[in-house]
């Protein structure tokens, strides 16, 4: 029985820290909120992505720079069919950017390893026909 329990609060922390940036949960987050989807692409293999993984992004989230976003992070070896329709062209790293405008959704993109201050630079930059907040919430209901 306490095996069980123990087994059972390993299992659900594991999947609470596993979905921290699982794009299932940032695109339905996207969806409710109208934040937009930013998604890194990258591979374990990749040093850039590495770079980008463990450096440039911890380091625009502790600044804030992730807090008006849904942020996943997409494995190219894993999940290459995810990977696959977000990604546009091959070289990765990739840092995509899904927005909801007036006229549907847009998407931009980074190629290539970045440091902390391109990134904010990216997700800073004015989001061309965004659709406002009470837009998005008045489609909603």
């Amino acid at each position: 029985m306490m095996m069980q329990l123990t087994l059972s609060i390993l299992l659900q922390s594991a999947v609470l820290t596993a979905g921290a940036n699982d794009y299932a949960s940032a695109y339905n987050q996207s969806v409710e909120t109208g934040r937009p989807l930013v998604v890194l692409l990258g591979a374990d293999w990749c040093p850039g992505c590495q770079r980008m993984k463990s450096g440039a992004i911890p380091e625009v989230e502790r600044q804030g720079g992730l807090n008006k976003v849904a942020f996943a992070q997409v494995n190219t070896d894993h999940q290459r069919d995810l990977a696959g329709q977000l990604m546009q062209g091959s070289s990765i790293p990739q840092l995509v950017m899904f927005y909801k405008t007036d006229t549907g959704w847009k998407r931009r993109q980074l190629t290539g390893a970045r440091s902390a201050s391109d990134i904010r630079a990216f997700l800073d930059r004015p989001l061309e026909g965004q659709a406002t907040a009470s837009e998005l919430s008045s489609s909603n209901r």
